[in-house]
């Protein structure tokens, strides 16, 4: 069933330069919103639980730093984050899937994982606005699984594209 798609290494070079470019593109992309992330949260559980239930005031006369999400901000967030995570590790899958170095089920797994933890991660944020602070762990763990995920399928399938030679005993098409 593997060999009905190519191999990253045995596509054509301007099929990996292309390749090559969306990945390193989508890549910045994701990349910059783990710094939105990390400048909204600090990446810790308490900045997450601030992030969407709000700020608590240490008295009746402090304004609160950060008002908890609105239902329509969370809509929003969810929604946006849940197609566009899907569309980026459809992709970004589909392009991993054709890599010949990680193979079976570690593959397989690999590319379903995200998948879940996208979900866990925005529903968790459903949790820590609504029901308790304990979901931002859930919302950081998965997050940090989602984001290794991410970048382990990018780093593998550009070390393909990119710096892996092809094997010519398995693709007779390039063999001199």
């Amino acid at each position: 069933m593997d060999n009905v798609f190519p191999r990253l290494v045995d596509l054509p070079q301007n099929i990996k330069y292309f390749l090559s470019a969306f990945l390193l593109l989508m890549s910045l992309g994701v990349t910059l919103g783990l710094v939105y992330v990390y400048e909204t949260t600090e990446m810790t559980a308490d900045g997450t639980e601030e992030h969407y239930a709000g700020s608590i005031p240490e008295d009746n006369m402090d304004i609160p730093e950060k008002y908890p999400k609105e239902f329509e901000s969370m809509l929003l967030t969810t929604h946006t984050h849940l197609i566009s995570f899907s569309l980026i590790f459809f992709f970004l899958g589909s392009i991993f899937y054709m890599n010949s170095i990680i193979t079976g089920g570690w593959k397989t797994f690999i590319i379903i994982e995200p998948f879940f933890s996208v979900l866990i991660t925005f529903g968790s944020i459903w949790g820590v606005r609504y029901i308790s602070s304990i979901y931002s762990n859930y919302t950081i763990l998965f997050g940090i699984l989602t984001y290794l995920s991410f970048y382990l399928m990018v780093v593998v399938s550009l070390y393909e594209l990119l710096l892996k030679k092809t094997d010519l005993s398995r693709n007779p098409r390039k063999n001199p």
